[in-house]
C-alpha cells in the first residue's frame, strides 16, 4: 500500500478540483491510501468522497496549539508521498513537519512554501495561463499516472434531503429542479439577477420547471412565486448534502463558486456567471463539455437574465438535437 497525504486545507472549489485529481490517482493507482488535510468547515466533505481514505482536521483558528496537535498526529504515520496542492506557507510547513519519503509542491508555490517540498510539479502544457484543475493533474506523474481526469468522483450518502427534491411531484409531470446558488463570498462576483432568471423559468417556460436556491447564507426571494415549483434553501443547505442536491438537478446555475466546480464535476448541466475571473482557468471544467456553460462580461451588472436563460435554452436545444442530456 502506498500511503499518500494531500494538503488542501480550502477553498471549497479548489477543494473540488483536489477531490477529481486525487479520484484520478485512485483509479490508475488502487494501491493508494489518500489521507488529507482539511479546514474544520471542509473535512466533513472531503471524508464524504469515497477517494479519500483518512482525513486530518485543521483548525484555522485553533492558534499554534491547534497546529502542534495536528502536527503530532501527521507525523504519527510514515507517508511514501505528499502532495502540497495550497502552496501558501503554513501548507509548506505542514509538508515540512509530516514524516515522509517524496514532498512535492506546486510550482507557482507563494510565501517561501517551496523551501519545503524535495521537488516542484511542472508547469501543464497550456503553462502559467492552464486551468486550475490542469495544474493539479501535474501531480499525477509523481506516482506514474496520466495527468487526466479518470474516473467517476462519487461521495458517501449523506443525510436526508428536503422533500423538493422527489424526483417527482404528484402529477408525475414535474422535471427534476434547476439548481441555483445566488450568493458569492466576494461582492464582485456576485450577480443580481437570479429572482429575474427564476422568473423566466416558472413564468416563461413551457417546461412546467421547478427551481430551487440553495447556499449556506440565506438570500431573501420576493412573494409572489410559486410554492409548488420554487423552494428557498438558502441558509438552510449543509455542506456534505451538496453532491447529492447537485447531483438530483437538472442545472446548476451559479456565480463563479465552489458549487459552480462540483455540478460541473459531477456531470449535471452547469451555467457559471463570471465577471473579473477568467474562466479559462476557473471555469467549470472542461469548458469544451457541451454541459458546461460560461456567461461572462467586464462587469456583473451588464449580464441580464434574458441572456441566461437563453443560453440555457440554446444548450438544451443543442443537447436534445444531439442525444445528450
Amino acid at each position: 500500500m502506498t500511503e499518500l497525504l494531500i494538503i488542501k486545507p480550502s477553498s471549497l472549489g479548489d477543494i473540488v478540483h483536489a477531490l477529481q485529481v486525487a479520484t484520478s490517482l485512485k483509479a490508475q493507482r488502487p494501491d493508494l491510501r489518500i489521507s488529507w488535510i482539511a479546514r474544520e468547515i471542509f473535512a466533513p466533505l472531503v471524508h464524504a468522497c469515497a477517494a479519500v481514505d483518512h482525513v486530518y482536521t485543521f483548525e484555522r483558528k485553533g492558534g499554534l496549539s491547534g497546529f502542534s496537535r495536528l502536527m503530532r498526529e501527521l507525523r504519527k504515520t510514515k507517508f511514501d508521498y505528499v502532495f502540497d496542492m495550497q502552496g501558501l506557507l503554513r501548507t509548506g510547513l505542514m509538508a515540512s513537519r509530516s514524516v515522509a519519503q517524496r514532498k512535492v509542491g506546486r510550482w507557482d508555490s507563494r510565501e517561501f512554501a517551496g523551501l519545503f517540498y524535495d521537488e516542484k510539479i511542472a508547469l501543464p502544457p497550456a503553462g502559467e495561463g492552464a486551468h486550475a484543475i490542469d495544474i493539479l493533474l501535474q501531480f499525477c506523474p509523481i506516482l506514474g499516472a496520466r495527468p487526466e481526469l479518470a474516473g467517476d468522483l462519487v461521495f458517501r450518502a449523506s443525510e436526508t434531503l428536503h422533500p423538493g427534491f422527489a424526483p417527482s411531484a404528484a402529477s408525475g409531470k414535474l422535471r427534476p429542479p434547476v439548481l441555483m446558488f445566488p450568493d458569492s463570498r466576494r461582492a464582485e462576483k456576485k450577480w443580481g439577477g437570479f429572482l429575474q432568471l427564476t422568473q423566466h423559468l416558472l413564468f416563461g417556460d413551457r417546461l412546467h420547471r421547478r427551481v430551487i436556491w440553495a447556499g449556506d447564507k440565506y438570500i431573501p426571494d420576493r412573494e409572489g412565486l410559486p410554492g409548488d415549483r420554487f423552494l428557498n434553501l438558502t441558509g438552510n443547505t449543509g455542506l456534505v448534502s451538496l453532491p447529492e442536491l447537485i447531483r438530483r438537478s437538472d442545472w446548476v446555475v451559479s456565480n463563479d463558486s465552489g458549487p459552480m466546480h462540483l455540478g460541473a464535476a459531477l456531470g449535471v448541466k452547469t451555467l457559471g456567471i463570471f465577471g473579473p475571473t477568467d474562466p479559462a482557468r476557473y471555469g467549470p471544467y472542461p469548458l469544451t463539455r457541451p454541459t458546461n456553460l460560461v456567461v461572462r462580461a467586464p462587469a456583473l451588472s451588464l449580464i441580464s437574465a434574458k441572456e441566461v436563460y437563453g443560453r440555457m435554452q440554446a444548450a438544451e436545444l443543442r443537447l436534445a438535437q444531439s442525444g445528450g442530456q
